[in-house]
């Protein structure tokens, strides 16, 4: 009866009519039990692509993915920063979470897998730890420092966003409103009270426009408030990637080097941790208890409590117990990180200004070189927006497993260009 139901449902909704949130909740359960297919699953995420979906129909996507999924449940404020995505080369949570654990909140982290771009938060910390844990084990590891990065597919959180995601990977294909419940739904399983949305937009983004980010901040702050979380949202326009790596390796690299605080660590992507960091324990220390407080007040803001936290180094030393607690190396080091094997440098074929990067065909050229499949697949960006490059100048450099796709990446540079120099 229920898959009857489902199906009735998906026809419904495929000619553009609005869904109970019964009908709603009989298409996830579907999905999240492997009842459905991948048809019909690619036909649901199809029609919320092209129909779109109401508010109610939003709230009754979030709440049905929930329930039909495991869920976890933490004492007192449960902070959490993600991003919407889009934006390769940017990961900005690997550098957050341990700076807003080291300031005494929880924030145990689910993560995704790359959906659109080269690598996802998961697949980045995947190269340094363990991502894969059951409920009793994140438990464990937040218990011992305060947070985590983990996997959210790794047990059934949200189960049917993990199916629905899967269908749409080969199109890169996500509609603004799936990336909403996507969002907001794995928050409510994992108990998330606090949260910090960073909304990227830009021409070669996800969302291209601002009245679109702002559209899309709206609905994030109505879902928060039917699920009772405190949540802001952060728009940002995005000319480039913040970090210098793409792909999961070479991310997780820049991440080190930024927590690490080396010379060489990409100075954008520091910048971009420290004001999401900051905004979240703004967001938190209202409801923070008094030890809390009393250390926030030796700072004239959070963005000076959080860059403290971060160069003095108790953020790297925070990173290494969530790395030592999820089963990796906590001697681990950016310099001990090597991409490739195979690999080659792509110089500009003339003088001039960089005036955009294209964060769509750098996505495009990482996943010809493997990722991410590949962990140590990808490229590192030598040159960015505003810097004056000479005609034989080294752009960046591509890493690979093997010559072929080397040599497929190298090809299709001509038709997905990465630089635009005027």
């Amino acid at each position: 009866m229920s898959n009857e139901q489902a199906l009735k449902a998906i026809q419904k909704k495929l000619v553009g009519k609005k869904l109970s949130y019964k009908e709603i909740y009989s298409i996830m359960d579907e999905i999240a039990n492997d009842r459905l297919g991948d048809v019909l699953t690619t036909y649901f995420a199809a029609s919320g692509y092209s129909k779109g979906f109401s508010y109610d129909e939003i709230y009754f996507l979030t709440k049905a993915m929930v329930e039909t999924g495991e869920k976890l449940k933490f004492e007192g404020i449960v902070a959490d920063k993600h991003s919407i995505g889009g934006l390769p080369g940017t990961r900005a949570t690997m550098v957050i979470v341990p700076i807003v654990a080291s300031a005494g909140f929880l924030i145990p982290k689910s993560s995704s897998r790359a959906i659109t771009t080269p690598a996802g938060t998961a697949d980045s910390m995947e190269t340094i730890a363990k991502v894969t844990f059951d409920e009793k084990q994140i438990y464990e590891i937040v218990r011992k420092t305060n947070a985590c990065i983990v996997w959210g597919g790794s047990f059934k959180i949200a189960p049917a966003d993990d199916e629905i995601i899967h269908v749409e990977e080969p199109l890169a294909l996500e509609s603004f409103d799936k990336i909403l419940v996507s969002v907001m739904a794995k928050k409510v399983a994992f108990g998330s009270n606090h949260v910090v949305i960073d909304i990227p937009y830009g021409k070669t983004m996800k969302v291209h426009h601002k009245e679109d980010a702002e559209g899309l901040a709206r609905k994030f702050k109505y879902l928060a408030r039917r699920f009772d979380i405190k949540l802001e949202t952060v728009l940002s326009f995005a000319k480039e990637p913040a970090g210098n790596g793409i792909g999961p390796l070479l991310e997780a690299v820049d991440a080190l080097k930024v927590l690490e605080q080396e010379e060489s660590r990409p100075l954008p992507l520091e910048e971009k941790s420290l004001l999401l960091a900051s905004e979240l324990l703004k967001l938190c220390l209202p409801d923070a208890d008094e030890k809390i407080k009393e250390e926030a007040k030796l700072y004239e803001s959070t963005l000076a409590w959080a860059t403290d936290i971060l160069v003095s180094g108790r953020a790297h030393k925070k990173m290494m117990e969530i790395v030592e607690a999820q089963q990796g190396d906590p001697t681990v080091r950016s310099n001990r990180l090597h991409a490739g094997p195979k690999t080659t440098e792509v110089p500009s074929d003339k003088s001039g200004k960089i005036l955009h990067i294209n964060s769509h065909n750098v996505s495009i050229i990482a996943k010809v070189l493997g990722a991410p499949q590949d962990r140590r697949a990808g490229l590192f960006l030598h040159k960015r927006v505003d810097d004056t490059v000479s005609n034989k100048e080294v752009l960046f450099q591509m890493y690979s497993e093997t010559d072929h796709r080397l040599s497929e990446a190298v090809d299709s540079l001509e038709m997905f260009p990465i630089y635009d120099i005027e």
